[in-house]
C-alpha cells in the first residue's frame, strides 16, 4: 500500500505539468472550450425555460444562435462607432499628440539621466525595431485568432446547447458520483458563474459610462472609445482597471494644459474606478465566492501565462469552479480554506 502511494504521488507529478503544457500548447482549442462551456452555463437557465414550454431543441437552439448574432452585430456596431470617432479626429491633434508625448519621454530622460544621442527621433529611437510591415502583420494575426477563436467558440457554445454533451451527466461520472449531489453543486456553479457574469458586466457597463462621461466633462477626444476600453478592460479582474486609468491619464496628458485640471481628471477616473470595482462590486458579489485577494492575483497570474489575456478574463471563472468542486471534498479543506483567506465557505 506503502509504495502503491509513493508510485501514485510520483505518477501525480508527472501528469499535472504534462497536462499544463497540453493546456499551453493547444490552447486554440481549449480556450474556445472553455468560453464555450461557461456561456453555455448563461444560457442553460433559458434552454431549461423553453424545455418546460415543449419548445423543439432545435427550435431553442436557433434562438439562441439568432441571440449570439445579435450580440456580435451590437458589438460590430460598437466597434465601427468607436472607430469613426477617431477617424474624424484632425492630423493636428495626433501632432499635438506626438509633440507632448516626446517632451514626457525626454522628461523622464532627464529624471533618470538616460543618454541618447543628440539630434536622434525620441520615437525612432526606442521603437526603432518594429516597423510598419511588421505591425501590418501582428495586426492581421490578431484579426485572424480572434475570428477563428470566436468561431469556434460559438461553435462549442451550439454543440453544448443542443445536448452533445450533458454537464450533470458529465460531472456525475468525473468528478462527483452522488447523484444529488452532482446536481446540487452543478446548480450551485451555475448560480455562481452567472451571478459573477451579471455583477461584472453591470460594473463594467458602469465603469465605462462613467469614463465617457468624464472625458465628455473634461473635453476629452474619443470618449465613446474610451468608454467601450474600460468597458472591455475591466473584465480582466484587478488588472484591467489599473490599465484603463494609466492609459487614459497618459492620454489625458496629451489634451489637458493646466496641469490642476489634469489632475481633477485623473482623481475623476481613479473615483469611478474606486467606486464601482472598489465599493459596489464587493457588496453585489457578497460572500458568494469567498475567494481572497492573493488567490486572485495567482490565478490571474498563472492563467495569463498559460492563455494570455483569455486566461487573464477566465481565470476567476475557473477560480470559482475549482473551489466549489474542492469544497466537496473534505480532505482538500485545507487548500479552500487557503483559497478562502481562512473563512468558512
Amino acid at each position: 500500500m506503502k509504495d502503491l502511494k509513493t508510485t501514485n504521488t510520483f505518477l501525480l507529478l508527472i501528469v499535472i505539468p504534462l497536462m499544463f503544457y497540453l493546456l499551453k500548447t493547444l490552447s486554440f482549442i481549449f480556450v474556445p472550450l472553455v468560453s464555450a462551456m461557461f456561456i453555455a452555463l448563461l444560457l442553460l437557465p433559458l434552454m431549461r425555460w423553453f424545455d418546460k414550454k415543449n419548445v423543439p431543441k432545435w427550435l431553442s437552439v436557433f434562438f439562441v444562435v439568432l441571440l449570439l448574432i445579435a450580440a456580435f452585430k451590437f458589438a460590430g456596431e460598437l466597434i465601427k462607432l468607436t472607430s469613426n470617432e477617431i477617424m474624424a479626429a484632425d492630423n493636428l491633434f495626433f501632432e499635438k499628440a506626438e509633440t507632448k508625448l516626446i517632451d514626457l519621454v525626454v522628461m523622464i530622460e532627464n529624471f533618470f539621466g538616460v543618454n541618447r544621442i543628440k539630434g536622434d527621433n525620441v520615437l525612432l529611437h526606442y521603437f526603432k525595431g518594429g516597423n510598419v510591415m511588421d505591425s501590418i502583420g501582428f495586426s492581421l494575426d490578431f484579426i485572424s485568432n480572434l475570428l477563428s477563436g470566436t468561431l469556434m467558440t460559438a461553435f462549442f457554445v451550439v454543440l453544448l446547447l443542443s445536448g452533445s454533451v450533458n454537464f450533470e451527466k458529465l460531472l456525475n461520472s468525473t468528478l462527483i458520483k452522488v447523484r444529488h449531489s452532482s446536481v446540487k453543486i452543478f446548480r450551485k456553479i451555475e448560480k455562481d458563474i452567472i451571478k459573477f457574469v451579471i455583477v461584472k458586466f453591470a460594473i463594467s457597463l458602469l465603469t465605462g459610462v462613467g469614463f465617457g462621461l468624464a472625458c465628455l466633462a473634461f473635453d476629452v477626444s474619443f470618449p465613446i472609445f474610451w468608454g467601450l476600453f474600460a468597458f472591455v478592460i475591466n473584465f480582466v479582474q484587478m488588472i484591467g482597471s489599473v490599465i484603463s486609468v494609466v492609459l487614459l491619464s497618459l492620454f489625458a496628458f496629451v489634451e489637458i494644459e493646466p496641469m490642476s485640471t489634469l489632475l481633477f481628471f485623473v482623481l475623476a477616473i481613479t473615483a469611478v474606478q474606486v467606486l464601482m470595482g472598489g465599493v459596489l462590486e464587493p457588496v453585489f458579489m457578497g460572500k458568494t465566492f469567498s475567494v481572497n485577494v492573493i488567490t486572485i492575483l495567482v490565478m490571474l497570474m498563472f492563467w495569463g501565462y498559460i492563455w494570455g489575456i483569455p486566461g487573464l478574463i477566465l481565470s476567476i471563472p475557473i477560480t470559482v469552479f475549482i473551489k466549489i468542486i474542492l469544497d466537496q471534498y473534505p480532505r482538500y479543506r485545507v487548500i479552500t480554506e487557503l483559497m478562502s483567506g481562512g473563512k468558512s465557505s
